[in-house]
């Protein structure tokens, strides 16, 4: 069982690799869990206070971890893979569910963490997850989104960008050149999709997106309205770009409170009539 903490230099082992966590309010068994997989830039100490704010909002446990090659976990060989979304789903996010130890989690992803949470949830038969929070999630490229991509590109080579980013990742190339250099891959831009996963979803989701997000159109949450066969809550929140947590914060945070809510009532229905 994990150490329960927020406290910083706590690892977990996925994937083969140790990978740095967070916890906050209560452990599971106590109360559901939430599991934070944060964007393609991000890390632990990215979400800010975000992770303490759901656990008070909800009563939910919340933990937060950096995936190989962000934040201050181990590092990876690049280039990723193409397919590099998909093999996170598959062969690492499992072991780090395994190790959280609870039974009853939901899958908050932003932006590449959606796209994971997304991935896991439709291709891995796991009783534990019960819903999934897909804030800005990816399942086909959009020209609109690659330019934002090549964008940050420039304004991290000759901008601020790095030493913004420097100060949340051990190695700030490997997080940023890991991400970026597979989305401005050609190949990449023209054959990458997984909107099939959004097919085998049989498990309630909230979908959320800024309307101003410059890395994705509502195309993207309209493909999961248009394909889904569970429960879907969509979300979408004007004045707001990429990262909800950053322009709308006490909506997201609302939205986020009365999907769990609801999540919890319909399992607390279930074991009352079991």
């Amino acid at each position: 069982m994990l150490k329960w903490t927020n406290e910083t230099g706590q690892t977990l082992t996925a994937g083969g690799k140790q990978l740095e966590y967070a916890c906050w309010g209560p452990k599971p068994g106590k109360a559901p869990t939430i599991v934070m997989l944060h964007e393609g830039l991000g890390s632990v100490a990215m979400w800010r206070d975000v992770p303490q704010r759901l656990a008070d909002a909800t009563g939910f446990g919340v933990l937060a971890y950096s995936r190989a090659g962000y934040g201050q976990s181990d590092g990876i060989s690049l280039p990723r893979p193409l397919d590099y979304q998909t093999r996170e789903a598959q062969d690492v996010l499992g072991d780090v569910l395994d190790a959280v130890g609870s039974e009853h989690v939901i899958l908050l992803g932003h932006s590449d963490g959606a796209t994971i949470a997304a991935i896991y949830g439709g291709s891995v038969s796991d009783l534990r997850v019960r819903g999934l929070i897909l804030i800005a999630p990816h399942f086909f490229t959009e020209p609109t989104g690659i330019e934002a991509i090549k964008a940050a590109g420039k304004a991290f080579r000759e901008g601020d960008l790095r030493s913004k980013l420097a100060k949340y990742h051990a190695d700030v190339d490997m997080a940023f050149n890991g991400w970026h250099d597979v989305w401005v891959n050609p190949d990449y831009a023209a054959k990458w999709n997984v909107a099939d996963a959004i097919d085998h979803l049989r498990i309630p989701v909230l979908a959320m997106q800024g309307r101003d997000d410059a890395y994705g159109t509502l195309a993207q949450v309209e493909e999961i309205e248009s394909r889904i066969y569970s429960p879907v809550d969509t979300s979408i929140l004007d004045d707001c770009g990429h990262d909800p947590f950053r322009d709308q914060l006490q909506k997201a945070v609302d939205a986020i409170a009365e999907f769990c809510a609801r999540l919890d009532r319909i399992e607390r229905v279930e074991v009352s009539l079991g």
